[in-house]
């Protein structure tokens, strides 16, 4: 597994109670963008439209060397899940108020483009706050054995 792209705003934004692996569905020059890094995850999101799963928002800049058939950046893209994990991820959603954020962009060992997508909740100030309190403190705390 090599990660090509990774959300690392999600985990400060959001908590993340469960992760799936889906297939993404992609034109060709979108292909070549994402293994040059041109991704970007600021704001996307997943939704569900007639029974199916997509991305929205999921920036991928057009690849340079693209002629009239490039892509455009921020377009729905499908996510390519099975049935049941559809029906279960939708009534995650429905019942908890949950939502689906995009997390890694990764080439599997057959050379395929995923997607883990986290179930998540959003996270308050106060938790983020916490957080960055106890991060300082473990450092403080390295820095101290570190030296002494």
């Amino acid at each position: 597994m090599k990660i090509l792209v990774k959300n690392r705003k999600a985990y400060h934004l959001y908590t993340v109670s469960e992760k799936h692996e889906a297939g993404i569905a992609l034109k060709g020059t979108e292909v070549k963008s994402i293994r040059q890094g041109k991704v970007n995850f600021v704001d996307s999101f997943a939704t569900f439209e007639q029974g199916e799963l997509f991305i929205s928002n999921l920036d991928i800049q057009p690849y340079e060397k693209g002629n009239i058939f490039n892509h455009e950046a921020k377009r729905k893209r499908k996510l390519l899940l099975h049935k049941q994990e559809i029906h279960k991820l939708k009534s995650l959603i429905d019942e908890k108020g949950l939502t689906i954020i995009p997390l890694l962009l990764y080439l599997n060992d057959k050379g395929k483009i995923k997607v883990e997508i986290g179930v998540c909740r959003g996270k308050r100030i106060y938790d983020k706050r916490q957080k960055i309190a106890k991060n300082e403190a473990k450092r403080a705390i390295k820095n101290i054995l570190k030296y002494h």
